[in-house]
């Protein structure tokens, strides 16, 4: 039987070209468990402080909690606390959210709003998230082509996010991890320069989690960054 593989990762996070600063906050493991990345909603004021609630919300989710039940009940846990930040007069706040925590070679994927994550295996890229936005759920419905999408005039409004609302709906989905596959999770930042066929020959051609990072946020930077970016590469490897 063989062995299940191990997982290493890093992550980078940059401002851009446009934005003053950096409303983007991201998590990395060292022991290869729980990673995230939150992006702050910049048009709500203090995007940043409710990036931080997000990402220090999941960093103290136990390594050996169930996956899907505790990811949601931590960004719940911060949407609650970024809307009692509000209420005291901090102003108004949200941010996106993507989390993976892996368990015995199942990567669970916890998102809210348009942060994406992505799984790599062989020559395939597979988008594991669907984002929350006013864009997708009119190419939901019929209403908008796919290819559109991205120069749509609310391409950036979205319809879920930490903060936002009391009652938060959060999705989920888990998938079996082995040796090779290659994660991404990443703000709207990237993905707003690099198409997926650009992202996936990045993915393919890295080297290891840190020059991924390092190659998708060069691209992206390249490519004018009119926001934040911020990404967060997962390897699995051998035992």
């Amino acid at each position: 039987m063989p062995l299940p593989p191990t997982f290493s990762g890093a992550g980078m996070t940059h401002a851009g070209l446009v934005r003053e600063r950096n409303e983007d906050a991201i998590l990395t493991d060292p022991g290869g468990t729980l990673w995230a990345v939150a992006d702050g909603m910049g048009g709500y004021g203090n995007g940043d402080v409710a990036s931080d609630i997000v990402i220090e919300t999941l960093s103290r989710v136990p390594e050996q909690a169930l996956p899907g039940a505790a990811l949601q009940a931590s960004l719940r846990e911060a949407n609650d606390s970024i809307c009692r930040a509000a209420a005291r007069g901090a102003g108004s706040m949200g941010a996106t959210a993507v989390a993976l925590m892996i368990q015995n070679s199942v990567g669970t994927v916890a998102w809210v709003g348009d942060c994406r994550a992505y799984l790599l295996r062989g020559e395939a890229l597979r988008l594991l998230t669907h984002d929350h936005t006013v864009v997708q759920d009119m190419v939901d419905r019929g209403l908008l082509d796919p290819a559109e999408g991205y120069h749509h005039p609310e391409s950036h409004v979205v319809t879920r996010a930490v903060g936002y609302e009391r009652d938060l709906e959060i999705d989920n989905i888990s998938v079996p991890l082995v040796q090779g596959d290659r994660l991404l999770l990443c703000s709207d930042g990237l993905t707003t320069c690099l198409s997926d066929q650009d992202i996936t020959s990045h993915m393919r051609q890295a080297t290891g989690p840190q020059t991924l990072c390092t190659s998708l946020v060069t691209a992206a930077l390249e490519k004018g960054a009119p926001d934040n970016v911020s990404v967060v590469a997962v390897f699995a490897g051998g035992p």
